[in-house]
């Protein structure tokens, strides 16, 4: 098929395109940067420049490759940095005006493309707190998000009600935290320097996916999958207080520290302790039933172990 990504150079477009290339589809590209043009041609795509906040240049985009599917991959995470916590709105705000204008931008582009299929990306992780450790996709977003992540949630909301209802195959994947080749370096840093601790009990759970079993789980999605949200996630959630340690001891670094909520709360903000200590996990049952997929690494431990080992 004619496939259309959004966003191609970023954590997981890097390994997305290649896939999709060697499936046999014939891939068009878009990066806002023109220094990385070669790198999209090298990976067997057409690369395209434009900005994903510029309407009618993507609509044009869109309409010159006449795609059977759009996969929208469009962020700004690369310029996050961890100093920035505090104010997750104020951190990603670029990547919430991908997820709302940008991705209203492509569906546009989609509907004057007759393009059917839209996938779009989304985050696992931001569920009621309440209930049980792991989440499905028919449980309920939070409702009452802490204030400096409202607009992030917001964004989120915005991508997983406007895709499904908008595009008549519209698709959303819920990503797990990302790790391995190209990914998550910052934070693989910051264990090792010892500058991620567990806060409070270490009892938020986290959902993890290796980047190269979130590319492959896109490419199903390409291929087949009904219209709705999926979580894209490996098949062991798991407290932080148990799978940070871990990281640690096989990244060759000493234990993390430990340090209390109160403490944590009042130096780094709300946002931080809940997602250490409260957050809830994501079930990958419904991707793997319906997508017919599979992730290589079933589980961060031997993800984590193949990731620090380079």
């Amino acid at each position: 098929m004619r496939v259309f990504v959004a966003g191609a150079t970023g954590a997981l477009g890097r390994h997305l395109v290649p896939g999709l290339v060697a499936a046999g589809h014939e891939v068009t590209a878009t990066t806002r940067t023109p220094g990385k043009v070669a790198q999209l041609r090298e990976a067997g795509a057409e690369p395209v420049v434009v900005d994903g906040l510029d309407r009618e240049a993507v609509i044009a985009a869109v309409r010159a490759s006449g795609p059977e599917v759009i996969v929208h991959q469009m962020t700004a995470l690369a310029d996050v940095r961890t100093r920035n916590l505090r104010n997750p709105d104020k951190m990603g705000a670029a990547t919430i005006e991908l997820r709302t204008r940008g991705t209203d931008n492509l569906l546009a582009a989609a509907a004057r493309a007759g393009t059917r299929r839209v996938i779009a990306q989304s985050v696992a992780g931001f569920y009621e707190d309440s209930g049980g450790p792991v989440k499905t996709e028919e449980d309920p977003l939070a409702s009452r998000p802490i204030p400096s992540s409202a607009r992030a949630l917001a964004a989120i909301r915005h991508v997983e009600e406007t895709v499904p209802l908008v595009a008549p195959e519209g698709i959303v994947l819920r990503y797990g935290g990302f790790y391995g080749p190209g990914a998550s370096e910052v934070l693989l840093d910051a264990v090792r320097k010892r500058r991620v601790p567990v806060i409070g009990g270490g009892t938020g759970i986290w959902s993890f996916i290796e980047i190269t079993d979130a590319a492959a789980a896109t490419v199903a999605a390409v291929e087949c999958g009904a219209p709705g949200v999926y979580n894209v996630v490996d098949s062991d959630p798991a407290p932080v207080a148990e799978w940070l340690p871990y990281l640690a001891r096989v990244a060759g670094a000493k234990p993390p520290l430990r340090v209390p909520a109160w403490l944590v709360r009042l130096l780094a903000g709300e946002f931080i302790v809940a997602q250490m200590t409260s957050a809830r996990g994501s079930s990958n049952e419904k991707a793997r039933k319906e997508l017919g997929w599979e992730p290589r690494y079933p589980s961060w431990r031997e993800g984590f172990r193949a990731w620090t080992s380079g």
